[in-house]
């Protein structure tokens, strides 16, 4: 939630914190505001609402500085407002701070700084770390900042800056993504890469319970415990251009388009013409495999529906039982880990809290733990055991697209490595389907080349307040997914539901005025679902269906069909979700709606 951005160097601080700000929008904000140091003051500006309000009071009041930080916040604690925007500052207001993530006492803190004579200005928890560092700026703001966050507790990532020490930048996280960027002569700290990549490509991770102190020197590391840390940087393989629009009216059309290259992209060098998959990081071999007697899936949103799919698949091939979970319930019900579990965590960012506190709890009642990630080196991946990386690239867009098909290809990597590990699936089998699933990039293009009665769906559909999706079997997530988008982006009311389940209470509420969406395609449960769609028929429903290539029966009981390209029974979640994600754009779009930043939603819950 929310995103950092610091600077420390020669140049003016305000327009690179600006355009960083602007790159981190994806990740949800409703404030945004920067602090200066300046003429040997911290000059602030706040604003609720968007960057472009904050822009505009910038242009009247210019700010300038070569040190300085800059926030866009999600409001957790207090309302949104100008007066809860970050950065807060101390009694003094020679502090300021910028934070995201939860500090969970803060209420005892701030009754003992109040004791104290520290006077408040916001309802936010992040204003004690201000007071705090306050109370214990006797030193360097270095120590004051060690001492400060011994007495927290909960999740933060914090940038620092003080009038006593103007070249400085002090830096922590816990549970709450922070970069540092290394320019020459400049550094920069962020929440995520974006915000820095058009001054540079070379970066610094940091980890959990750590410090960093940024000065125009360079970057100094250690942990809150004061032991000096020694870490390498990486370079960003992906460039400033991948996080522009390329052309397209929004995002989330141009991360839609990208689909058939990013299926490509999560395949290269996993499939060997000998046959073999290699999943070089996932560090689980046969032996291991003996010893897994059951799998837990635990994600959150768009990955959880991923791993409904993902269950599906992994049973089927492997026989091995698999429990799907919401990662914020796992922890929370006592659940039935041992050794002899594997726990897959999927998160595209890798910095879920819910869906990292699971992993937590998995490894501490001795389960192996896996996580289908996007980020290198994000939280969760430094926590698992194996990792398979989704190769998606940056995903600005706050609707999960492009990763959501990306990690549907890792499950189908997986179930195919794990059932062969276990012998459950011959070569040729297994030849014959990675064949299929190396065509599927094509079939995806056709789709997005195709899609013009989709897109007429929109036009018609856009007012109606209510849908209903409906999908069996390995579908059924994707009815799911396809409801979430809508709502998620579209402000419509709209409910995912296995098609038999639908006689057991949701065909109460179907008329004329609530359209109902099926997925349609073909498979061992074909018969079954066109059953529901005549039932749903038979009540007057206005009738939507994704069906495969040559059927012609399904035409006879469907409104609106479109149809995908004919693929094994296995592949078609993967088809049939772009035509779904096309809707729910198209509709979006079609009422004005911020198809990017829907409201209320951020891009990474890195809070419980």
């Amino acid at each position: 939630m929310c995103g950092i951005v610091g600077y420390i160097g020669k140049k003016n601080a305000v327009p690179l914190l600006v355009e960083g700000l602007k790159r981190l929008e994806y990740r949800g904000y409703d404030s945004a505001g920067i602090a200066v140091l300046s003429n040997g003051k911290v000059e602030q500006t706040k604003s609720v609402g968007k960057l472009a309000r904050l822009e505009s009071v910038l242009k009247q009041h210019p700010l300038s500085g070569s040190t300085a930080i800059g926030h866009t916040r999600w409001a957790t604690h207090g309302r949104p407002s100008d007066r809860n925007a970050h950065p807060h500052s101390d009694c003094k207001g020679e502090i300021a701070v910028v934070h995201n993530g939860i500090i969970e006492n803060y209420l005892g803190l701030k009754e003992k700084l109040k004791a104290k004579g520290h006077r408040f200005r916001s309802e936010t928890d992040t204003e004690i770390l201000a007071h705090l560092i306050e109370e214990y700026y006797d030193c360097s703001l270095e120590e004051a900042v060690r001492k400060a966050l011994r007495e927290v507790q909960g999740s933060y990532a914090i940038g620092v800056i003080s009038v006593r020490e103007p070249g400085v930048i002090v830096a922590a996280r816990k549970e709450s993504p922070l970069l540092i960027g290394l320019g020459k002569g400049e550094y920069f700290i962020a929440s995520d890469i974006p915000a820095f990549l058009s001054s540079t490509r070379e970066a610094l991770l940091m980890q959990d319970e750590e410090l960093a102190v940024l000065s125009k020197d360079g970057v100094r590391l250690s942990t809150l415990a004061g032991e000096e840390v020694v870490r390498g940087s990486f370079e960003v393989l992906w460039d400033a251009k991948m996080a522009e629009k390329g052309g397209y009216k929004h995002f989330m059309l141009k991360e839609i388009f990208e689909q058939p290259k990013v299926v490509l992209d999560t395949l290269a060098g996993r499939y060997q013409k000998s046959g073999k998959i290699v999943l070089e990081n996932l560090n689980l071999n046969s032996d291991d495999l003996k010893n897994i007697k059951k799998i837990f899936i635990v994600a959150c949103g768009t990955a959880y529906h991923a791993g409904m799919v993902g269950k599906y698949l992994l049973e089927e091939l492997t026989r091995i039982p698999v429990e799907t979970d919401l990662a914020s319930e796992f922890r929370y019900r006592s659940p039935l880990v041992d050794k002899h579990t594997l726990l897959i965590a999927v998160s595209q960012s890798g910095e879920t809290a819910d869906t990292l506190a699971a992993v937590k709890e998995a490894r501490r009642l001795g389960a192996r733990t896996l996580a289908i990630t996007n980020v290198v080196g994000s939280s969760i991946s430094r926590e698992v055991d194996g990792l398979l990386y989704t190769r998606a690239g940056i995903e600005i867009g706050v609707a999960a697209t492009k990763t959501f098909v990306a990690q549907l290809v890792a499950f189908y990597l997986l179930s195919f490595h794990l059932a062969s590990l276990k012998e459950k699936i011959s070569k040729e089998a297994l030849k014959s389907y990675m064949e299929e699933l190396l065509s599927i990039p094509q079939k995806i293009d056709y789709i997005l080349n195709s899609h013009a009665p989709v897109k007429a769906w929109a036009q018609k559909f856009y007012k109606c307040q209510d849908f209903l999706y409906l999908g069996r079997n390995i579908s059924f997530p994707i009815a799911l997914e396809g409801a979430l988008k809508l709502k998620e982006i579209s402000y419509i009311h709209a409910e995912g539901y296995a098609a038999g389940e639908m006689k057991h209470g949701p065909i109460a509420l179907i008329d004329e005025n609530v359209p109902v969406l099926s997925i349609i395609t073909e498979g061992n449960v074909y018969d079954k679902i066109l059953s529901n769609v005549k039932e749903v028929k038979a009540r007057e429903a206005v009738t939507i269906g994704i069906a495969t290539q040559g059927d012609a029966e399904a035409r006879k009981y469907v409104d609106h069909l479109y149809h995908i390209p004919r693929t094994s029974p296995i592949f078609s979640p993967i088809l049939a979700i772009i035509p779904l994600q096309l809707l729910a754009y198209y509709i979006a779009d079609r009422k004005g709606c911020d198809v990017d930043q829907p409201r209320n939603l951020a891009k990474s819950v890195t809070v419980e």
